[in-house]
């Protein structure tokens, strides 16, 4: 009677699919929670969320939890290439600093069978927001965590690849985008933001940090359901929703749907570029594509950076997943010569797989519900092998 009381309290409040972000929420699902605090005016919140027990507390194991997805199983789930033919740069833009970040990346990259990705053999960079080594920003768990999901999910997807990691001072979108002009002056060709923030008046004014012909910026839709955050609303990136993802048992796509927590809707204030043309937003619309967000399909995740004081391994999701997923996807295509990767999947939505099912909220229409060809939650769909990237 109580988990039944709950569900029609939060469906009053119109907010029934966030249910999955309250301990103990959907049978047969585990309960999961933020890995950032909320977020305050002019900061950015990462967009993770972390597999708890029913008392709230991330479940931490010595070895990669039975339930999450390996890098072998996104390459067979999305038809990916083992490696890059043209291998590129990705940048990994994040707040404060991770002090085992490398040697977490080589954890993982043991465990899976990758190929080390290390500063001695010139793979892996680590940078403050300036773009020196070394005066790194303060330690954050939080961020941390955030941190390890991107970067080893970047060398997943990718694994001959280099990273370069920039670790912005603080959350402050200032900050954060600073370090985003970093990694695009140290060639990073594709780079990977998980953060946002709610949309405010001059938002545009800040998209030239996103302007640059040739990189390919991915970010975030968000976490908590319908609605816009910026900068994924930025008509110069490529923002990426998230969907729950099932596996077939020889770990082929078995099912797609919209995840819940993924953010969508139709923004307040950047204009409607060119190469989209869905009918109920004039102004730009979130997402562009999607994939693999719901922390009950999402990754295993290791760091010794934590909240639990122990070197462990995680069950992590969240668009924070998807997001450097699809940095990874387009790392693969080698298209490095496109002048809008915003644009580029809007020509080849054939070569994704559409999501048809699914929503995030209680908007009445496409911009929150998936459904067949464009949606908000899901954009054109998730990667069929590199084609549409």
């Amino acid at each position: 009677m109580k988990s039944l009381l709950k569900f029609v309290a939060l469906t009053v409040l119109g907010s029934p699919l966030l249910l999955a972000n309250f301990v103990g929420a959907l049978p047969s699902h585990k309960p999961f929670k933020h890995i950032c605090p909320n977020r305050v005016s002019g900061e950015g919140r990462c967009h993770s969320h972390v597999v708890t027990d029913a008392n709230g507390k991330p479940l931490a194991s010595s070895t990669p939890p039975g339930s999450a997805y390996t890098p072998a199983q996104f390459h067979t789930a999305y038809n990916l290439p083992s490696t890059a033919t043209v291998p590129q740069t990705i940048g990994i833009v994040v707040a404060y600093n991770s002090p085992t970040i490398e040697n977490d990346l080589n954890v993982y990259s043991q465990q899976f069978g990758l190929p080390a990705c290390t500063t001695a053999n010139g793979c892996f960079t680590k940078v403050n927001q300036n773009g020196i080594q070394g005066s790194y920003p303060a330690t954050d768990t939080g961020w941390a965590l955030e941190m390890a999901l991107d970067v080893e999910v970047a060398h997943a997807i990718c694994p001959n690849c280099k990273i370069v990691l920039v670790e912005a001072n603080s959350s402050s979108l200032n900050n954060l985008f600073t370090a985003v002009d970093t990694a695009v002056n140290m060639g990073a060709t594709v780079i990977s933001n998980s953060y946002g923030g709610g949309e405010f008046y001059n938002e545009t004014f800040y998209d030239s940090h996103f302007n640059h012909p040739g990189v390919a910026f991915t970010v975030s839709s968000g976490d908590s359901g319908y609605g816009v955050e910026y900068p994924a609303a930025s008509r110069f990136v490529t923002a990426v929703g998230g969907t729950t993802l099932k596996l077939n048992p020889d770990n082929t796509r078995q099912s797609e749907t919209a995840w819940s927590g993924a953010g969508s809707g139709c923004s307040a204030y950047e204009p409607k570029p060119s190469f989209q043309s869905d009918t109920k937003c004039s102004k730009r619309t979130v997402a562009d594509v999607s994939a693999d967000a719901d922390p009950n399909t999402g990754a295993a995740i290791y760091t010794a950076t934590n909240s639990t004081g122990q070197a462990s391994w995680f069950q992590v999701g969240g668009t924070s997943l998807s997001a450097p997923l699809i940095a990874g996807v387009y790392a693969l295509s080698g298209n490095v010569r496109s002048t809008s990767y915003a644009s580029y999947p809007y020509f080849h939505p054939s070569l994704l797989n559409d999501v048809t099912s699914g929503s995030n909220g209680s908007c009445g229409n496409y911009l929150c519900q998936a459904g067949s060809g464009y949606d908000g939650p899901t954009g054109l769909g998730t990667p069929n092998g590199t084609g549409g990237f």
